[in-house]
């Protein structure tokens, strides 16, 4: 079997079962044909989230691999080719989540928003892949953004990458609070409506929640 990975993708059992996927001792397999039944596409994915696929002849029972080799032209291997990455991609779309921020903080603060109020990221621009936002859903306004940037461009001396929180602050409040370490000036936003926080530990969790809920209203006027 070929083992396949799907970038910034974090399994989802209950997606996968809900595909189709069959679940033995949580090892989940997938099976379907290729080019109207001459071939039949297995996808695995074992305990450990690694993710197998086996493409076989249903005439001879051989493995068929030549959609694997970059120099093989022909009209039949370019359909296998194409219905098997699209499939792949349709199994990448609907079984895993996407996860691009990996700090514990990120984390923390992506599950929060959802746990209080049922908001998810949205991944707006194709070209910024490492962006999100999060919006109401009665005025759909933004009230956080999840970006990754350079440690640089906040205006520090490194060039290290950080996972940032973009959130609302009443602009008063801004000139008390920014203090250049726990609190920056909105990054990538209007400075008198926004402020940055780095979730790398310099602000606690409690903290962060209670500035997201602040935020969250701030959104709603």
């Amino acid at each position: 079997m070929t083992e396949v990975k799907f970038k910034n993708r974090k399994l989802n059992i209950q997606k996968l079962l809900s595909f189709g996927f069959e679940n033995a001792n949580n090892d989940y397999t997938y099976h379907t044909d290729l080019v109207e039944g001459q071939l039949n596409l297995t996808v695995k994915i074992d305990h450990e989230e690694k993710i197998y696929t086996e493409v076989v002849d249903n005439s001879s029972g051989d493995e068929y691999v030549l959609h694997l080799v970059a120099s093989a032209a022909g009209s039949f291997v370019g359909q296998v080719k194409s219905e098997y990455e699209a499939l792949l991609e349709e199994i990448s779309a609907k079984c895993f989540d996407i996860q691009i921020f990996k700090s514990k903080q990120a984390k923390e603060v992506i599950a929060y928003i959802w746990n209080t109020y049922g908001d998810e990221l949205e991944y707006l621009w194709q070209k910024f892949p490492d962006n999100a936002v999060v919006r109401r859903k009665d005025n759909r306004k933004w009230y956080a953004a999840l970006l990754t940037v350079s440690r640089r461009k906040l205006g520090f001396d490194s060039d290290e990458t950080v996972e940032i929180l973009d959130l609302r602050m009443i602009t008063e409040d801004i000139k008390k609070e920014v203090d250049g370490v726990k609190i920056l000036h909105g990054y990538h936003m209007n400075k008198k409506h926004w402020i940055t926080i780095c979730l790398d530990g310099s602000m606690s969790m409690d903290e962060i929640f209670q500035l997201i809920n602040k935020s969250y209203i701030l959104a709603g006027k």
